[in-house]
């Protein structure tokens, strides 16, 4: 399929451009499908054939999609890798989750790993006529491949927050039906986008296919930064902004915010957690824009739920909205596996045709997250009364205190809202009486007022039970963050020993 597609939109927007490098120059949609070509045949002189598995080790630029788009022609799979985590973490990916045959690599991003297979070098391109420029054959083009809906195209690691990474399998079929679901919401069709993660991420190796079928002309970002992304849209007249929370909260922090254009914006988009209140509410303020919050996972292909733009407030603040289109969600009991009622906090589960085939070489994890047709996230969640999910956290990151659970998303959505609180994450730490209790790490509004416990918890206890909030405070002035843009909970868990001066 996504072979095909950059063969079609190659036809279709021959002129328009597919690529923009962060310099500014241009691939077209008619030079990606002859450059690809060109790289396919030169990958396949060098050894590359039908069925591989290819790490690519490459940093988010031009070069990475050309090298994705070839290597899907000539049916081998794509096990993208990202260019920020560390050498070793790479080498783990490479080596024993995708068990590449080979891997096309910047000198930079092979250096000291000892990957200990062939390893195709290239360098990144600096305009069109230098894009893997040592890897073609010029003028020509490999053999069309046969129709074969089941065949692997890409393998997709996950964050890996639980434990070592796995790599999400994803075929030609179930690329298609990406295309079909996130192309079916209407919202920025054929506009220009910017690349707001990793190119190995799933929302773009995912959903590639889908956004140049339709003529989406993607702008290239390596290293994201808040001023790159709000020169592009003011530049370029994007129709919609998107990112994590995080992202979305550093371009309304921007210095110059306000001597940008954004007439042209009718979207705010986030994915990943749920965003706080005050950057919801400020974010449509200042964009003059509609709002949409995303909740998906890798293994589900990208595709989940999201919040109607004319949605309630209490919708559009506290939940991650109602499935999409064409996919089925239910929040089983995490022993029994069936369905529990609506109110009850359960493991969040997925029935799409745009889930992974499975987890690449690894039948028994494919097993327990696959059970009876439905996709298990690992994420705890519950469906409020209105049919809309509200998520509680991930499996594993609710801890016990005395006798209750406290899951720390819940206290986190109401402390957002407090006024001197710019960003929040709750965790736990050890406690000798009760088991475990909260810590309250909070990114003040003004670093020179920051809140003070009390203020927090008298808050809270408006809006939630009391054993559900902190016990102890951290100011910080920025969170950790996971190479998948997520705030990093494992490196802000605090022992027993990091207390007392801090809270």
């Amino acid at each position: 399929m996504w072979a095909e597609t950059i063969r079609a939109s190659g036809r279709v927007f021959a002129d328009r451009p597919a690529l923009m490098a962060e310099e500014g120059w241009p691939i077209s949609f008619a030079e990606l499908d002859r450059l690809t070509d060109e790289v396919a045949v030169g990958l396949a002189r060098r050894g590359v054939s039908h069925g591989e598995v290819v790490a690519l080790l490459v940093p988010s630029s031009v070069d990475y999609i050309v090298l994705y788009g070839a290597l899907a022609k000539l049916g081998a799979i794509t096990a993208g890798v990202s260019s920020r985590l560390p050498a070793a973490e790479r080498t783990v990916l490479v080596n024993e989750v995708a068990e590449a045959d080979r891997a096309i690599a910047t000198a930079a991003m092979a250096d000291g790993m000892g990957i200990g297979i062939d390893v195709i070098e290239v360098a990144l391109g600096d305009g069109p006529g230098s894009v893997c420029a040592d890897l073609r054959g010029v003028n020509e083009a490999p053999p069309p491949l046969p129709p074969d809906g089941d065949r692997p195209v890409a393998v997709v690691f996950t964050s890996g927050t639980t434990g070592v990474p796995k790599g999400a399998t994803f075929t030609n079929q179930i690329l298609a039906d990406i295309a079909v679901v996130d192309t079916g919401n209407g919202w920025g069709e054929g506009g220009p986008i910017t690349s707001n993660t990793q190119m190995a991420h799933i929302g773009v190796m995912g959903k590639i296919p889908a956004q140049f079928a339709v003529g989406t002309t993607l702008h290239v970002i390596d290293k994201w930064s808040a001023t790159a992304v709000l020169e592009a849209v003011s530049r370029y007249r994007m129709p919609a902004v998107g990112g994590v929370a995080p992202q979305i909260a550093l371009m309304l922090r921007h210095p110059d915010f306000d001597q940008y254009d954004f007439s042209s914006v009718k979207l705010v988009v986030t994915g990943g957690a749920p965003s706080p209140p005050d950057v919801i509410e400020e974010a449509r303020r200042r964009f003059e824009a509609d709002w949409t919050q995303r909740y998906a996972c890798t293994e589900g292909g990208g595709i989940g739920t999201f919040t109607w733009i004319d949605a309630p407030m209490e919708e559009m603040l506290y939940s991650v909205g109602r499935p999409r289109p064409g996919i089925k969600i239910e929040v089983r009991d995490p022993d029994s596996d069936l369905a529990v009622a609506p109110g009850t906090v359960g493991e969040v589960c997925f029935q799409s045709p745009t889930v992974m085939a499975g987890y690449w070489r690894n039948p028994t994890a494919t097993e327990e997250a696959l059970r009876g047709g439905w996709l298990h996230t690992g994420d705890q969640g519950w469906i409020d009364d209105t049919g809309c999910l509200r998520l509680v956290g991930r499996r594993g990151e609710g801890f016990h205190r005395g006798g209750y659970v406290v899951f720390p998303v819940e206290a986190e959505k109401v402390l957002a809202w407090h006024p001197k609180v710019t960003g929040v994450c709750v965790v736990p730490r050890p406690d000798d009486v009760l088991g475990a209790v909260g810590v309250a790490v909070v990114i003040p509004a003004d670093p020179t007022d920051p809140p003070t416990l009390d203020e927090l918890r008298s808050f809270g206890q408006q809006h939630i039970a009391d054993y559900k909030l902190p016990e102890h405070l951290r100011i910080t002035d920025a969170f950790p963050m996971t190479p998948m843009s997520k705030i990093d909970r494992k490196a802000l868990e605090l022992s027993e020993d990091r207390e007392a001066g801090q809270t």
